[in-house]
Parts: C-alpha cells; structure tokens; sequence
C-alpha cells in the first residue's frame, strides 16, 4: 500500500518545509512576502534560496529552472545547472538570491505581440512566491512571472496576480461596510475540471494531422460513436485505470489535488478534477495537470490529446472553471449565510458578478476564444457563444421581488434587512447544475464552462478577476458616500438586478428560441474567436484594465494581436497539413484502389463478357468524379491561401482565415470523408475513426 499522505507534496518546498529548514526570522520574512505581497531583501532570499537548493540537492535535482507561462499558452523552461566550479578540478552546488529572484531568458522567441523591438530582445522572469517552488525531472521548478525588456507583460500569470490584487483590495472594502474588520485579505479560489482523450501511440504516430494540429482534418464517421451512452461514466478499462493511477502519483507528489476521475462521454474520453485552489495556484496545477497527462501517456505507449476537438461528430473536451471567493478567514463570499446581513452581503457579491458578466459579456467571450473552441462552443457539447448567468428558479424569484418590492413566496421567511423581502437560507441542493448554461451558480460557487480542454486557465480567471473588483469598486463608491447604508443598499441592488437582468437565463441555452431571446435582450453572439478578439482592445475594456492595473492599453492590444495570430498561424497550419495529406496520401491511395477496380474488371471480362462488372464499374465511377472534385478543391484552397498572402493587418489576415480558408478546408475534407467510406480500409492511408477511437483495450 502507498503512503498517500506520505507522498503528498513530497517534491514541493511547501510551507511545512520552510518551517523545517529556514531560520525563524528568514520564514516569517517569507510568510510576510507571500501574506502581503511583500518584496524580500536579498540577504533574506540568499538564505531561502540556499535552503531551497539542499532540499532539492537531497531529492535528486541537479539543475534549477524559472517556470514560466507565456503566450504560446503552455509553460517555459531554461535550466541552469547549481554547478559553480572550485579551482581547475573540483565545484561546488550553489544557488543565490538572485537567481532565485530574477532570470534572464531570451524573449526573441516568444509572442510579444509589438511589444518589444528587435534589439530589445531580453526577456526577465521574477520569481512568484505565492506559487510553491517544486521538483521535476530533476530540476528544481521556480514559478515566475515574465516581462519585457520594458516591463510590460509577456505571460499569462502576471496578469492573473494583478487581477488578484486588485479583487482583494475592492472585496474588502465592501466587507468593512458590512462591518467586517478582521478579513485581512479575499482570495479567488478555483477548481478546474480537465477533459482529454486517450488513444493507442502507435495508432496516433500514422495520423500526421493528429501530431501536427492536434485534430484529425479527415476521418468519417465511425459505425459507433457516443449514441449508446455506455461510455461515461462507465467502467474504466484497466489500461486507462493503470494510466490513471500513475498520474494520480505523478501529480500528489507535485501537490496536484487531483481527486475524481471518470469516462466522459465520447469513446476514448475522460475527466480529471481537482480540489480547489487559490486561483494562481490552481493555475500553475492546472498547467503541470496537462504536461504529466502527456508525460504519463508515454510510458504507457498511449497519446494524450488535449485539443477542443481532436474528432468530428463526436464531443470534444472542454475544462470546467469553477470560480469562487474566500476571506482569509475561510468565510465564502458566494455562500448565502443564514442570516439576514449575511444574506445582504451575499446579494451584494452576487450582484457585482451578475453585473459584471452583463457589462463585459464579450472580454467573457474573449477569454475562452481559439481556434480549437469555435469547432465545441454550441455543439451541444458545450454552452453556446453567447453569454448568459444560471442562478436556479429559486434564486431569479428571489431577485425578481427585490427589483419588485414584492414578497417572496418561498418557504421559511425571514425579515432581510435591506427594505426588501426574504433570501432564505440558500441550500446548494436547491441549485441544478444546467449543463448547458456557460456561466452557472452551483450552490457557493460559479462554474464558467466556457472554457476549451487547452486553454490556460489564468486568462478567464484574470478577467473573470477584474471584471468583479471593477463592480464592487463602483459599489464600494456609492455606498461609503451614503448617510443610510442600508437604505443605499437597498436601493442599489434594486437598480442594479433590474439594469442587468437580461443576462440571465435558466433555460436550454441549445434551443434556436433561446438565440432570438438572446438577441431580443441585446445579448452579444459572438461566434468566432475573430469576433471576440477584435472586441478585446474595445475602449470600455481598455478603460477596465487601465484603472485596475492589470493592463496597459500597449499590453491589451497586444494580447489582441498575439491571439490572431494565434488563430491565424494555427488554421495556416492545419490548411498545409490537410494540402499535404490530400496530395501525398489521399489522391495516391484512391488512384491506387481505382486501378485495382478497373483492373478487376479488365480480368473479369477476359475470362467472359457474360460476369457482371457493374459494382466495380460503379465505383470507379463515383471514385473518379470524386477524386476530380478532390483535386479541385485542392487547387481551390491552395489559390485561397495564396490570397492570405494579400493582407498584413493582423485582423484583417485572421478574417480571411475565418472566412475563405477553413471553409476551403471544410469542403476538402467533405470529399476525403466520402471516398474513405468508399475505399478498401488496407488501402486508406492512416487509420479511421473506428480505430482511434477504439484503440484503446
């Protein structure tokens, strides 16, 4: 039996290990800095760093890197050796404060989106001490932010650590009107749910567009997929199971909570969920979750898919972001109370979000934009484009007396201290989960399921930040201007539920009705990633971003760009993939398997005109008409992307992309799909639908 509790955390330099090997005064130091968001001395870090270097000496590390997390949506690494030579012939292990506190990768090569020149090519990683430092593949993990040579953010956690404390500073200046003086501090707390697909190694190592996109740009449609049901939440095949439980290992030992796991709903398809986590924790885990799950994989000749939707017809994989907030007291903001002013500050937190997801409906839509996730977003999979709040029958009656005055019909009245009716105690049972809202209240927390299998979870989450502390920030104005607090309250929140409202909605977010409500409501549908992200750099948005200090207007248009790009370079990718699979692979081996059929039909009538050769005639008829059109479609997309060549604003070249080169992509693979179902499966050049999705025994 393995000692779980024993193994937890055993390769993070955790809390209780700085407790163990720093010097009482050097741990207090570091408590502050993590507690308060305080700078070190480097007298102070010279110390930590020499004690994080023992302890990850005595665990086998012989290198030390700066973790970070870029544009390009994954992690980054640069390791550097504790190596320090001693004269001719002997070293020494060293690490120093400053290279605990500052590295100095290249930033020549990661997206920066204009923000840095060509001479300007230094990048600079600061250490996060908020994020423990962990041990991995023999190397000492340090988690950093990343800047320009100029200051300016280049990564996703920066901003998210900005949006922290902004979130912070306005949530408390709303409890203290509620009398609350001893919160010290409001964390945001998250558990990100990850969906992924298993398939056989060998299987995915003869599918090129699987190794260079992600997804499969051909593949008909298997004879079984996801109709029967009998997949999620089924018995877990042992091969799976033993990948599981190697993971599970794999990620306790980094302080990964991953706890539940199961089947999802497409063959081959599973989750993996966490426990909650301060939301720049849960991000760094998050990040570690995906990079173990291909580690993982490996060793057991599996490959790990974590596109939005590696297989079409069938669902693709998304990651729940389930999204609260905490006082350093351990008290939930998004818990009703039982009280009638716990239930007023209940409605007030609640207010700011629902306000909130209104007025910034599309930085909401922004956050969770690719490429990958145009293909799930209303699939019936996944919520639709359009943003929308879930908060449960009860709890819409609820707003709906407030902005009334009327009563509450409900069960256990109780006087509410704020000139309206009653919020009775608020069980999480008496929420349903509506599956296909993308913004829905659970019970003491809000899951955004938005969000795409890939994505780093930090974006949404640093908006997702913002957008509230901007709220409470207008709330918190009003409010300490008022003689009667409790009648300004009243008055607010009343004003507020009924201007935003609209944005909320209970029903099946699937439905065509739902659209037109929707539009009716003035609610945005943003249906591609090119729509949201021209939206990012609106003026409201670069107003919100600019007063929080979470970013610069240089640094939004920025991201602006660097994500069309993105999205632009990721759809040129697949386009010459699917160009060099149809003129390489398709055309050859349908040309082979026709002259097979004439050449059956040539043998069959030497033998006598009288044998029938009207299937095999047949066939290489339909065969040679559609590999004609093929090889129209082909020249047709190859003279579509020449035309992207035309246009250089980045906007511009990301609409083109949208608008004439995955429709050209669509239509090739159209007839790909059909002649696979025509041709002999030993003479289809990769393998099918059925063989990926069912490779796994």
């Amino acid at each position: 039996m393995k000692n779980v509790p024993e193994m937890f955390a055993s390769m993070v330099f955790t809390d209780e290990v700085m407790q163990e090997r720093l010097p009482k005064p050097t741990y207090k130091a570091m408590k502050k800095a993590i507690d308060e968001g305080k700078r070190l001395d480097r007298d102070i870090a010279d110390v930590v760093a020499n004690a994080m270097k023992d302890w990850a000496v005595e665990k086998g590390a012989t290198h030390f890197t700066h973790w970070f997390q870029p544009m390009t949506g994954i992690t980054a690494e640069k390791h550097d050796s504790f190596l320090s030579p001693v004269g001719n012939d002997k070293v020494i292990m060293e690490f120093s404060g400053k290279e605990l506190i500052q590295g100095e990768p290249d930033a020549s090569s990661f997206p920066n989106g204009g923000l840095r020149a060509t001479f300007e090519a230094r990048g600079y990683t600061a250490w996060d001490p908020t994020s423990y430092a962990f041990i991995k593949d023999n190397t000492l993990c340090i988690p950093t932010a990343f800047c320009s040579y100029g200051g300016q953010a280049l990564d996703k956690k920066t901003p998210l650590l900005r949006s922290m404390e902004t979130l912070n500073k306005q949530a408390l200046r709303i409890l203290r009107l509620f009398g609350d003086t001893e919160t010290k501090k409001v964390i945001t707390t998250v558990g990100a749910e990850q969906e992924y697909f298993l398939i056989d190694k060998d299987v995915y190592k003869k599918r090129k567009d699987l190794i260079y996109c992600g997804r499969t740009l051909y593949g008909a449609k298997a004879c079984k997929g996801q109709e029967l049901d009998d997949h999620y939440f089924g018995t877990i095949k042992t091969r799976v199971l033993e990948f599981m439980a190697d993971l599970d290992e794999e990620l306790w030992k980094l302080g990964v909570t991953a706890k539940t796991e199961h089947n999802e709903v497409a063959p081959g398809q599973h989750e993996l969920a966490p426990v909650f986590a301060t939301t720049n924790l849960a991000c760094d885990h998050n990040q570690i979750t995906m990079e173990m799950m291909k580690k993982v994989a490996e060793r057991h000749n599996l490959a790990c898919l974590l596109h939005e939707k590696p297989f079409a017809g069938v669902n693709g994989s998304g990651k729940h972001n389930n999204w609260a907030m905490a006082t350093d007291k351990g008290v939930n903001l998004l818990e009703p109370g039982d009280s009638p002013r716990e239930n007023a500050q209940f409605l007030t937190f609640l207010v700011a979000l629902i306000k909130g997801v209104d007025e910034y409906q599309d930085l909401m839509r922004c956050s969770v934009a690719s490429a990958g996730n145009d293909h799930r977003l209303g699939a019936q999979e996944a919520p639709p484009a359009i943003m929308s709040v879930f908060v449960g029958d009860e709890l819409e009656e609820i707003l709906e007396s407030i902005v009334s005055g009327s009563e509450y019909e409900g069960k256990d009245k109780e006087l509410m201290k704020v000139g309206v009716h009653v919020l009775p105690r608020f069980f999480k049972d008496t929420t349903d989960r509506n599956r296909t809202s993308p913004f829905a209240f659970t019970g003491n927390k809000f899951e955004f399921r938005m969000l795409g299998s890939a994505v780093n979870i930090a974006c949404p989450n640093f908006i997702l930040n913002t957008i509230v502390a901007e709220e409470l920030c207008q709330f918190a104005d009003e409010l300490e201007k008022a003689d009667d607090f409790d009648a300004a309250l009243s008055k607010m929140l009343k004003r507020e539920i009924a201007a935003h409202k609209r944005i909320i909605f209970n029903g099946n977010n699937y439905s065509e009705e739902w659209v037109k409500e929707a539009e009716k409501r003035g609610l945005l549908n943003l249906k591609t990633a090119v729509d949201a992200l021209s939206s990012y750099v609106a003026e409201k948005n670069i107003t919100l971003f600019e007063k929080h200090r979470v970013l610069s207007k240089e640094e939004v248009y920025s991201r602006r760009d660097i994500l069309l790009e993105n999205y632009s370079n990721i759809l040129n990718i697949e386009a010459m993939t699917m160009l060099d699979l149809a003129k390489r692979a398709i055309l050859p081996a349908v040309s082979g398997y026709v002259k097979k059929l004439a050449e059956t039909v040539i043998v069959k009538r030497q033998v006598s005109d009288a044998i029938d050769c009207k299937a095999e005639e047949a066939m290489v008829t339909k065969l040679s008409a559609l590999s004609g059109s093929f090889c129209e479609k082909i020249a047709t997309l190859e003279e579509i992307m020449v035309g992207a060549r035309e246009f250089e604003e980045v906007t511009e070249v990301a609409a083109y992309y949208r608008d004439h080169v995955l429709p050209g992509m669509n239509e090739l693979r159209a007839v790909a799909d059909e002649m696979e179902t025509m041709v002999d499966q030993s003479a289809w050049p990769f393998p099918t639908y059925g063989e990926l999705l069912f490779s796994v025994l």
